[in-house]
């Protein structure tokens, strides 16, 4: 079955008891909102379930619908009145992944969760238990997201040790913590950063130290949390794109370092060919020296041609030793 049959075969299921539970009936248009489907798709799965019921299919057995204005309720379910259940390991990964969320900290719809999370645990009964055994585990450690938690609930001002890849440069810098995000199994500290006087966000597992000082947390005015409509990273424009072709074996590097884009290339078999914005190209020689081969730079042309001289010139001290 193909993901937009099963859709629908799951909404059409699901149709019947959401109508059963609105005896006054319910708009289209509010309909369509609740299933995310446009209020004509919805029109055509009112029309299908129209002509469903019980084997047999003659007039009393089919699911009837009735229509006044713009509202639609059901007169008669042909015993297709009961919800769906979440399968096991559906519920397992919702309870968990609610639970998650409790933990941020300044989460503003706590309550909203923990209502959510009490429903579906009712409501899964023995999956409830299950998820009660799972772990959820993340790549931070796990001291630095403690200190880092402590530090946005007493309003503390956090002094740290950051790695930063693009630079290949660790840093210590005073940031002043905004909010916790967890992205892609990831979690990043977003905070006004005094040394850059600007908003930074800093993935946890790149702090080698952190520590939180007496001093409040106080973010200037200006301090805005970044809108994530567009993704978490975003480049600036303004530095030189480096376009980095990459082996199998360095694939890596576009999962560790914020990359622009990504395209998957047969040449290297198994390749990638990513674009990274970074103001030192120095780091970019370092990087392509690092994976012995594995990577090439594809853009700017000078780059490649700086990083095949020291090559040359590497293998031409190399063949000078005694022995080469």
């Amino acid at each position: 079955m193909s993901a937009p049959t099963a859709d629908r075969m799951t909404r059409l299921l699901a149709l019947v008891p959401y109508l059963e539970a609105r005896p006054g009936g319910v708009t289209l248009a509010a309909a369509a909102r609740d299933f995310a489907v446009t209020e004509a798709q919805l029109r055509k799965d009112l029309e299908l379930l129209w002509v469903c019921g019980l084997p047999g299919h003659g007039p009393g057995d089919l699911i009837d619908l009735a229509f006044e204005g713009d509202r639609v309720r059901v007169t008669d379910t042909a015993g297709l009145a009961r919800p769906l259940r979440l399968a096991t390991d559906e519920a397992v990964a919702l309870i968990v992944a609610l639970r998650t969320l409790l933990e941020l900290p300044g989460l503003a719809e706590t309550e909203a969760v923990s209502r959510a999370l009490v429903k579906v645990s009712a409501a899964a009964g023995e999956p409830a238990d299950l998820a009660g055994s799972v772990a959820v585990s993340i790549d931070a450690r796990e001291q630095v997201l403690a200190v880092v938690r402590q530090a946005l609930q007493s309003h503390r001002a956090v002094h740290l040790h950051y790695y930063v890849p693009s630079r290949d440069e660790r840093t210590e810098r005073t940031v002043d913590p905004m909010r916790l995000l967890l992205v892609d199994g990831h979690w990043y500290l977003e905070a006004w950063c005094r040394r850059a006087e600007g908003v930074r966000l800093f993935r946890l597992d790149r702090v080698d130290d952190v520590a939180v000082l007496t001093e409040p947390s106080l973010p200037p005015e200006q301090a805005e949390e970044r809108d994530l409509d567009d993704g978490l990273y975003q480049a600036d424009p303004e530095q030189p794109l480096v376009r980095l072709r990459l082996a199998r074996t360095a694939r890596w590097v576009a999962d560790y370092y914020p990359v622009e884009d990504v395209t998957a290339v047969d040449d290297p078999p198994g390749g990638l060919l990513v674009g990274v914005r970074t103001a030192d190209p120095a780091w970019a020689r370092r990087l392509v020296a690092s994976l012995g081969g594995a990577a090439t730079v594809e853009e700017p042309r000078e780059l490649a041609d700086e990083i095949a001289a020291d090559a040359r010139a590497a293998l031409t001290r190399y063949a000078d030793r005694p022995g080469g």
